[in-house]
């Protein structure tokens, strides 16, 4: 998902934005499967992939601000999108999610290190032995 915002290349970007389309496609997939009509992966309770997955939705809303691709999509992926809605005004999760505009701030001091790191490993030399 990061390689959609730190990818060096236009062609390397969108590569990265189709993958993490792909993938949350899947995840739509997977959360109607498993959710079977219930607000959670698990039923009507958060269970264990809700929190695994949801400690990731600071970094997608991130991600979509940041590249103007939006992610998880009512249109698109309306399962999750009513998930993520359900998840997050959860009491033990609204208390404990990072605040949007410091993630946001802190992202914009991070990934142009990450891409700046990932230009200095392409731009090595290659050699042979």
């Amino acid at each position: 998902m990061r390689g959609i915002v730190i990818a060096p290349t236009e062609e390397g970007r969108k590569a990265a934005e189709e993958q993490a389309l792909l993938s949350v496609q899947l995840l739509e997939e997977a959360f109607g499967a498993l959710s079977k009509g219930k607000p959670f992966f698990g039923g009507d309770h958060i269970g264990f992939l809700d929190i695994a997955f949801g400690c990731n939705l600071g970094w997608i809303e991130n991600t979509e601000i940041t590249s103007g691709v939006k992610l998880i999509d009512e249109a698109k992926t309306p399962q999750l999108a009513n998930w993520a809605k359900n998840f997050l005004k959860d009491p033990a999760v609204s208390s404990v999610m990072p605040d949007k505009d410091k993630l946001l701030e802190f992202s914009r001091t991070l990934y142009p290190k990450h891409r700046a790191r990932l230009l200095a490993h392409l731009e090595l030399p290659k050699y042979h032995f």
